[in-house]
This record gives structure tokens, sequence and C-alpha cells, in this order.
């Protein structure tokens, strides 16, 4: 089988980019190695930024997305008992973000793909990518118990920090910077109403903590817990006691309890692979790139890959330029190291490192100060949280 594209990966990054090439005209297949049942279940990421709401609905995947999705227009910072909010379309020339789980971005996708797109295959093992550097590269795969092979005239790896395209690159002609965070999150999904309108993030000398949602009947909280916390250590009681004292101000606020129904541990890292592209294999996403959840710019960052190499592609399929192919990898990458120091600047402003002393503390106080009393600083964090326009 032949096409001109061929996608690893039917995850976000993988089904937006396929449905942006359909709708242009391109051709491609997608190979993802879990069930369908396993993809549209996967926890991941809820806040979607400006440029990403954009890029669906460009798409044509946003339909449910507008109906369902909660428009939000600024977070909550907290520290030292006090609250303030960064309003967004004030700092920003009117962008926002929206809460709208990854789980029904996936399923809007899929049901599109399914529906109207091209080839996507599912449990679709990939194996090896060879020939990156020539002009007909191969995918070797598995599926349904027999060995098959996808010639394309362009691969993108979505699969994942693990996944096999980052091979297809011979070594030393790739370089990947990383840092890995001495703490992580243990996040819970209960079923009660949200105790906000709006984000919270909390600095705390207990630890960090944040109030996040999925729906207006169901909370998502995390607690920053020491590396190998194993979740079945904290009770429900534990959790939200904990979440309480993190979380309190001087007034009248007040923490909604409910029934836990999910707990889970995700350790916290950055990491960025350069270039992201040899040959006529290109990488998108967590392949690419991987930044702690503090920032919110997983996902965001993978629509971005997509939605600048889908141009790309496009450009290539009804001109024949290559111009923007080439440019690429030093295009997504200058918006990609911007959204790691955002990541890694609200990480280290909200957490607790273990081995801080008080002078570093009070630096991140002194931050948090400057966040609330100027406007260019709170515009800074604003404009990178509601996402930079794509270049």
């Amino acid at each position: 089988m032949h096409t001109t594209v061929g996608i690893i990966g039917g995850g976000p990054a993988g089904l937006l980019l396929a449905r942006l090439l359909h709708r242009a005209g391109v051709d491609c297949v997608v190979l993802e190695s879990r069930d369908r049942a396993y993809v549209e279940q996967r926890q991941r990421a809820g806040i979607l930024e400006q440029p990403t709401v954009d890029a669906l609905r460009e798409a044509g995947a946003a339909q449910r997305l507008d109906a369902e999705g909660l428009v939000h227009d600024g977070i909550e910072l907290r520290w030292d008992g006090r609250a303030h909010r960064v309003d967004f379309p004030s700092l920003t020339d009117g962008r926002r973000v929206w809460v709208y789980a990854q789980t029904e971005v996936v399923k809007d996708l899929i049901a599109l793909q399914l529906a109207e797109g091209a080839p996507l295959f599912f449990e679709a093992q990939v194996t090896s990518v060879e020939g990156a550097d020539t002009d007909r590269p191969a995918v070797h795969y598995t599926h349904e118990g027999r060995d098959e092979v996808l010639t394309c005239d362009y691969v993108v790896g979505c699969d994942g920090f693990h996944g096999v395209t980052r091979a297809a690159a011979p070594a030393g002609v790739q370089r990947t910077y990383d840092r890995v965070y001495p703490y992580s999150w243990l996040g819970i999904l209960a079923d009660v109403p949200p105790s906000c309108d709006e984000l919270i993030y909390a600095h705390s000398p207990r630890g960090f903590a944040l109030h996040s949602m999925r729906s207006p009947e169901v909370s998502r909280l995390y607690l920053q817990v020491p590396n190998g916390t194993d979740p079945a250590d904290w009770a429900d009681e534990r959790i939200w006691d904990e979440l309480d004292a993190r979380f309190a101000i001087d007034g009248d606020w007040k923490l909604r309890r409910g029934p836990i129904t999910a707990k889970s541990v995700l350790p916290m890292r950055s990491s960025v692979t350069e270039p992201m592209r040899y040959g006529r294999v290109f990488l998108a996403g967590d392949a690419a790139h991987i930044v702690p959840p503090t920032g919110a710019k997983g996902l965001n960052l993978a629509a971005a890959d997509v939605a600048v190499l889908a141009r790309a592609l496009v450009r290539r399929h009804t001109t024949g330029s290559t111009d923007l192919l080439e440019a690429y990898s030093d295009t997504c990458l200058s918006r990609v190291w911007r959204a790691e120091h955002f990541s890694y600047f609200m990480t280290t402003a909200l957490h607790t490192d273990p081995e801080q002393s008080g002078f570093d503390t009070r630096l991140q106080i002194s931050q948090l100060d400057r966040i609330a009393s100027s406007p260019h600083a709170a515009a800074e964090l604003a404009q990178n949280y509601a996402g930079l326009p794509l270049p």
C-alpha cells in the first residue's frame, strides 16, 4: 500500500493532521497501535488554547467543542493566603482558553475520520520506519496477524517519546535536551461540581495544588507529591484534607468534596528533540517534545506542530514547493522552546522543591507578587497561557 503521508499514532496530533490533510485533498493513512476503546478513554489534557480551537474549527471538528466546551477567560493564582485573578481577554487581544477533555477531542476526530476521512487502522503495531532519507520511506507494521508495509512520500511520527519513529534517524543526527523534576502530580477525578469557575493554581509551603474541571459536574484536581508516590497510599479523606490546606485563603471560599473515581500519579519532565525532521520523516507532539503539565501546553503544542506541518504538506501538494517542509523544524522549535520556558516558569514558580531554601521561597513569592502588581508580567503570563499565535 502507498500513500502520500503515513501518520504513525492515532492520538489528537495524528488525527488532527489527518483531518486537515483530508479536507485539503492530500491522501494519508493513520496507524494506531492501540484499539479504539483505549484511545478514546486515555485521560490526558483538558485545556485547549485559542490556536488549538482555531485549528479544530478549521478541520471541521469543533461542533461539539463549541456546544459543550467551557470557555474560560482567566485563571486564579493563590499564595500566602491571597488570591489574584489573571484576566486573559484584556491582556491578549481577546484570546481565551477552553476546558474540553482530550478524550472528547479524540472521540470527535475519530468519528469524523471513520465517517469520511482517510484510512485509520487500530491495533496496527509499527515495528520500524526505514528509508527516511529516500524519496519513498517505508513503514513496517503488523495488523490482524499479518506483516504489512506502507510506503509513503512522507512519514509523520505522532507516536510519542517511546514510539518507533524517533529511531528512523541515525544515531548522532538528532539531540535530545531534557530535565526531570524532583516531584510528581497526584491527580484525581471526582464526581462533584467544581468549587471554582476558573482554574486555581496554588503555591503553598506544603506543595503545589491545582483545581481544574472536566465538566460542570466533574472536578479534576492535582497535588504535588514526591516522585515514586503510590496513589494507593493516599486515602480519599487525606487527599481532600491536603487540598483544603493548600487552597486555603483569607476568606469564605470552600472546597467541595465528593466521591473520587480515579487516582493516578504523573511524573514531571521536560524534553526537546532537535531537529524535528530527518529526510522525509517528521516528528510532532510528544515524539519531539514533552512539557510538564503546569502550563497546559502538551496537547496544544502538538496541535500547533501539525497545523504548521499540514500547511507545509498542502503547499507541497498544490504548488510542488518544499520550502515550508524544509522550514518545519525551525518554525516549530522557536515556538516549542517558548512553551518549554513558560511551562518551566509556571512549574518552578509554583512548586516547592524538596531542597529549596527560604531564599528560594521568597523569590517565588516575589514573582507571584509581581504578576499581581505588574500589567506587563500579567500580560506575559496571559499571552503564553492562552496560546501564542501560530507563525
